[in-house]
């Protein structure tokens, strides 16, 4: 009877998992560390070949630029995970300086789901890479989103470009450079599918209050007034958002332009930033919106949406001239 192998004996893949339990991820990354031959195969190993780690062994990646929403989505995750498990593996890289913690690359709203099913272990790949490695991966692992939100993606853009830049890679965002040369904000912007100046505009949606982040989130301000906006101090912001919710208004670009010049000149305070976020705004006039089914029994056939809008009006000129003609009669 041949003698199964021991760790020591250990040549391939195969034969070390064929004499240790995948399920002791501990275990598993203790003995290769001691035991293993080349690092080739211990790369193999972490980087193929999922294994059940505990939940209470994985933290979040420091600097995750991306949120975990209890919405809907993650109650229907929340399910399948109770019914099904997790299907698709975490990645996760050993934490420095800790025995057996793991740092999580990609998965965090499948760990978040995973914890609320009840869930005690999850399936991950261990991946041994650097720290700028993981950033990057962390970043590219969410891009498929259909949804990111804005303060995600300043936070990830800005993640992604410093560790490009630890690596040694270009991520100037203001001058030119003498040489020609690939940038890492449009090697970015090629990844993402945005210009190197819509980068730039996210990134530095970073020096705003998190107040005003969060509107930008929510779609209340839009992104160019709110890159104005983050050149304001902290406390110049602040008064921007009592007034947004004193007055129920939101800056417009020409107005958080004029409240960045008045900015630069030491000349804004809280009056200022009322007077200019009180001031009417062309797109704001009031209008009348009416159901076009409450007045096409009286236009002409196939009347356009134009030549409706002058009927109503010729209709109102000469109904104010009836009032007007009855009103006088009625007075004599």
């Amino acid at each position: 009877m041949s003698k199964k192998p021991s760790i020591s004996d250990v040549t391939t893949t195969r034969e070390l998992f064929s004499i240790m339990p995948l399920e002791n991820a501990a275990m598993l990354r203790d003995e290769m560390q001691k035991n293993a031959k080349d690092q080739v195969m211990r790369e193999l190993v972490s980087s193929h070949h999922p294994v059940n780690i505990p939940i209470d062994r994985i933290v979040p990646f420091d600097g995750n630029p991306y949120k975990v929403l209890e919405n809907e989505e993650m109650d229907e995750l929340v399910q399948s995970i109770r019914e099904r498990g997790v299907l698709n593996p975490l990645i996760v890289m050993p934490k420095k300086h800790t025995n057996d913690v793991y740092e999580l690359i990609s998965g965090h709203r499948r760990l978040f789901a995973a914890q609320k099913a009840g869930k005690r272990t999850v399936p991950a790949i261990v991946y041994n890479v650097s720290r700028d490695e993981a950033a990057i991966m962390v970043v590219d692992s969410n891009l498929h989103r259909e949804t990111i939100l804005p303060s995600e993606k300043a936070k990830a853009y800005k993640l992604r470009l410093d560790a490009m830049n630890h690596q040694g890679k270009r991520t100037d965002l203001t001058s030119t450079p003498v040489v020609s040369k690939l940038r890492a904000n449009e090697e970015l912007g090629e990844i993402v599918g945005e210009s190197r100046e819509q980068i730039r505009r996210y990134i530095r949606l970073n020096e705003l209050h998190a107040c005003l982040l969060n509107l930008v989130d929510e779609g209340k301000i839009a992104l160019r007034p709110a890159v104005e906006l983050s050149y304001l101090t902290k406390e110049e912001q602040r008064d921007v958002f009592d007034t947004i919710c004193s007055e129920d208004c939101t800056p417009s670009l020409s107005q958080a332009q004029q409240m960045r010049k008045l900015s630069e000149q030491g000349k804004l305070d809280m009056d200022s930033v009322f007077g200019i976020m009180t001031k009417p705004k062309a797109n704001q006039k009031e209008m009348v919106r009416l159901p076009l089914e409450s007045v096409s029994r009286y236009l002409p056939r196939n009347t356009t949406p134009k030549d409706a809008v002058q009927f109503i009006e010729k209709a109102c000129e000469y109904y104010s001239r009836y009032l007007n003609k009855k009103r006088d009669m009625d007075a004599r």
